[in-house]
């Protein structure tokens, strides 16, 4: 057998992208270690709901499972009209047409793939955060464009196709106000950039009120601006894979053609679950709460043990140091059944932290609390 053809040989024909490992295939030591704590893992490194779908929501996906029609992929209007009423309804944007909504398969597939759908091209910028959503740099790097990461208040450069905007952010629950994203627009605009601004966790400010791109005191009209939501967080709908991108119209007919043409369509009975998800706002609340008290606990263990919270004013992470290097704080934590984030997944600017989630149980949020404190 020829080397060419044996194990561990490089498959035939063209090679896609060059991309990064997946960064938490890195924690596999950790997590063994973790997993060997007499009272098991607590697992915080990734912000997986553990709470059930709210049953509203289930009745709603079950109640079309009969129809054998392929779905729209611009979404049912009552889904698109339940997302202008609720985007009103919790977050005061106004002057939104329901042409300009679209369902996606969740919010980390329209992440990934939006450079390309936008047509960005190989030596554009996509700018980013310097603290970070790791999906942002896949999706520019699998069009070939270069990635540039901008500290707090830095404004995009020249050559910029795509900014990123995240508020509340991940994986440091910062909070922009709403001049900020108005001097990002603003400045975008002027480069004739797209503004993305992934507004996932807007439902979880605690110490920060966030505020939608979209809002009017932001900018007076949506050109050039996407807002991506998720339903994951706010409504528990992280299994059946449901969010959507609101703003400009022009943006989202261009962006919905290319879907049409790709198949990116999401199934009909996740966008009765998606339109249900937003015309009810009871369960939003509720699952708010949840987060408020597991971080009422974890937040103060933490401290107590000798960590220092920096940001996280909204969201669903603690943004922690020690002052010790990221990889040395996951592994003392995973010694004591607890996995965590290193910063580092999100950026090189994250080499002093650790990302810590409130996506646990009450009672293993107390074990974690227990834990610190021995």
């Amino acid at each position: 057998m020829s080397s060419e053809t044996g194990p561990g040989a490089t498959a035939p024909g063209p090679r896609g992208p060059w991309l990064p490992d997946f960064p938490w295939d890195s924690l596999a030591a950790q997590t063994a270690t973790a997993r060997s704590h007499p009272d098991g893992i607590v697992n915080l490194s990734v912000g997986t709901p553990v709470d059930p779908v709210p049953e509203n929501l289930q009745r709603a996906l079950s109640a079309v499972a009969d129809q054998p029609g392929y779905p729209a992929t611009h979404g049912t209007p009552e889904l698109r009209e339940a997302a202008v009423a609720a985007l009103h309804r919790r977050h005061g944007v106004s002057g939104l047409v329901p042409d300009a909504v679209m369902p996606t398969i969740g919010s980390k597939e329209l992440v990934a793939w939006l450079p390309t759908l936008l047509g960005v091209r190989p030596g554009d910028i996509v700018a980013i955060p310097d603290l970070a959503y790791p999906t942002y740099e896949v999706g520019a790097k699998i069009v070939g464009a270069e990635v540039v990461r901008l500290a707090p208040g830095e404004l995009p450069p020249a050559g910029t196709a795509l900014l990123w905007l995240n508020s509340p952010a991940n994986p440091t629950g910062r909070v922009l106000g709403a001049q900020q994203l108005a001097d990002s627009v603003r400045a975008a605009r002027e480069l004739g950039a797209v503004v993305a601004s992934d507004e996932c966790y807007l439902a979880l400010g605690w110490e920060a009120e966030p505020v939608s791109v979209l809002h009017p005191s932001v900018s007076s009209d949506f050109r050039g601006v996407l807002a991506v939501h998720s339903l994951s967080k706010s409504s528990n709908l992280a299994g059946y894979r449901a969010g959507f991108i609101a703003g400009d119209p022009d943006l989202v007919a261009r962006v919905l053609e290319l879907r049409k043409h790709a198949g990116m369509i999401v199934p009909r009975p996740v966008q009765e679950a998606i339109s249900a998800a937003l015309s009810d706002d009871a369960h939003v609340s509720a699952q708010r709460e949840l987060y408020a008290a597991r971080r009422a606990v974890l937040r103060p263990a933490l401290e107590a043990a000798g960590f220092r919270i920096e940001h996280s004013q909204a969201g669903l992470y603690l943004w922690a140091t020690r002052g010790d290097d990221a990889w040395q704080t996951v592994d003392w934590l995973a010694q004591r059944g607890i996995l965590v984030a290193p910063g580092t997944f999100y950026g090189p600017a994250g080499d002093r932290h650790v990302r810590i989630a409130l996506t646990a149980t009450d009672e293993r949020i107390a074990a974690v609390a227990k834990r610190l404190g021995e």
